[in-house]
């Protein structure tokens, strides 16, 4: 049997929506809509990573710069994403060793 040492940091909705100066409901659109992933506790309230108000941000530049609507957003997320998932194995992948 194991214990966790720590708990793993969670930002409530009043919080991520304050840091990020967004109504709440946007907020939650936003996770309605797939842009942010949230998770629910047993009172089902909304439970945010704490990287979540930098990936509001981007959602913000993203919509304010470029125009995008919130479908491209989505994809434009989706697609950093999988860039810095290939990043990340190429850096691991050139600091193998060659045998």
């Amino acid at each position: 049997m194991s214990y966790p040492l720590s708990t793993c940091p969670r930002l409530r909705l009043d919080v991520v929506a304050q840091h990020s100066g967004l109504h709440p409901d946007l907020v939650r659109r936003f996770v309605a809509l797939s842009l942010l992933e949230a998770s629910r506790d047993a009172a089902g309230d909304l439970w945010f990573s704490p990287e979540t108000p930098v990936t509001i941000g981007r959602i913000q530049r993203l919509r304010a710069g470029l125009g995008l609507n919130y479908a491209g957003i989505g994809v434009v997320l989706d697609l950093l994403a999988r860039i810095r998932e290939l990043e990340t194995a190429l850096a691991e992948r050139s600091a193998m060793p060659w045998t």
